[in-house]
């Protein structure tokens, strides 16, 4: 049997990573392609290299949404020469990946696409026609009809379940902090995907405006997609992305634009308040049953929202002990999403056949 994940975004690299490292120790035959976004192409480099993973770079995640359009047939031509030369028996993509369903519907594969994302309607219209199986979180909040199959789990718990994840004090050392610092997150993101037309989060200038408050509770850093102001550079993260993980297990508290390092947060227990207008169904879940997500999605008063909530919640000094018992009872109510997708791969052509 052989296997073609593609993946275009860092969260993706992380979400098939222990999938293929088993579906390989199974004999089964995995070939990588990237789509390169941020730091997905190092993450796959030290990936590959580590488990000897066949892997091929065949495209940049560009900036707006014409230059991405412009350049879908080429990231699908250089998809469709390597699947010719592979021949997978299936392929497997992440939230809207359009290259693999195209691409396999041409060669008529079968493709499974895992999304969370239930605000890139464009990019499902140009997606969810052409694959075979759609698997999302129970908490996904639309009905994709007879192709989606749904699962008790997030694509976090792919990498962060205590069954795949230790984390590693080292990265203390190496900040100079210890665990008993206050470690507060905040993430900005680069809004230039095509789901974010429209949408917003916290500015650079009003976080300007009270990161200095948010300093009389502990080390604050920052973690951006896109260039900082030079008064906020002297708060950038400077450390290798496998890395961060161990840092979003000993923080506090984070703050961000970011869904999927909100999610991971909440997943490692720490508490995230998320600040962007977008919705959806995995973080609600995670506030209303776990209380571990707060979502501030209104523009007209996220940023004051998001300071008195961020102070509110430092104000408690058993924050981070808070978090973890909460964490518990998550891990508790959820699958491990890895062995979940390994079995759904293995025994493919069983459900392809309904």
């Amino acid at each position: 049997m052989k296997v073609l994940f593609n993946v275009n975004h860092p969260a993706k690299v992380h979400l098939f990573k222990n999938v293929i490292k088993i579906l390989q120790e199974n004999d089964i035959n995995v070939f990588l392609t990237v789509i390169d976004k941020e730091v997905t192409s190092e993450l796959v480099k030290n990936f590959a290299e580590e488990n000897d993973i066949k892997y091929k770079i065949i495209g940049k995640n560009l900036g707006n949404i014409f230059k991405k359009a412009m350049n879908v047939p080429k990231i699908e031509y250089e998809l469709l020469k390597i699947s010719e030369n592979f021949k997978p028996n299936l392929f497997v993509g992440g939230c809207d990946d359009l290259y693999v369903s195209h691409v396999a519907k041409l060669v008529r594969r079968p493709s499974f696409i895992f999304d969370t994302n239930e605000n890139a309607k464009l990019l499902h219209i140009l997606t969810f026609p052409f694959a075979t199986k759609i698997f999302t979180p129970c908490c996904y909040e639309t009905n994709l009809g007879n192709k989606q199959i749904r699962y008790n789990g997030y694509h976090e718990l792919a990498y962060l379940h205590p069954n795949y994840f230790t984390p590693n004090s080292e990265i203390l050392d190496e900040l100079n902090l210890s665990k008993n610092d206050n470690i507060i997150i905040l993430r900005l993101v680069a809004w230039n995907a095509i789901h974010d037309v429209g949408e917003k989060g916290i500015s650079q200038e009003n976080l300007k405006k009270y990161i200095h408050k948010l300093e009389d509770f502990g080390e604050v850093l920052i973690t951006s997609e896109t260039k900082l102001n030079n008064d906020l550079e002297k708060y950038k993260l400077k450390i290798k992305p496998e890395k961060l993980h161990d840092l979003l297990y000993y923080s506090t508290l984070y703050i961000g634009e970011g869904a999927t390092t909100a999610s991971e947060c909440a997943i490692l227990g720490t508490h995230a308040i998320y600040t962007n207008t977008i919705k959806l169904g995995y973080l609600n879940e995670l506030e209303k049953k776990y209380n571990l997500v707060y979502n501030i999605t209104n523009p007209k008063n996220m940023h004051i929202k998001a300071l008195n909530k961020s102070l509110e919640l430092l104000e408690n000094k058993n924050l981070r002990n808070e978090g973890k018992k909460k964490q518990k009872k998550l891990l508790n109510d959820k699958i491990d999403v890895t062995k979940y997708i390994v079995n759904v791969i293995e025994n493919y052509e069983t459900l392809v056949e309904k």
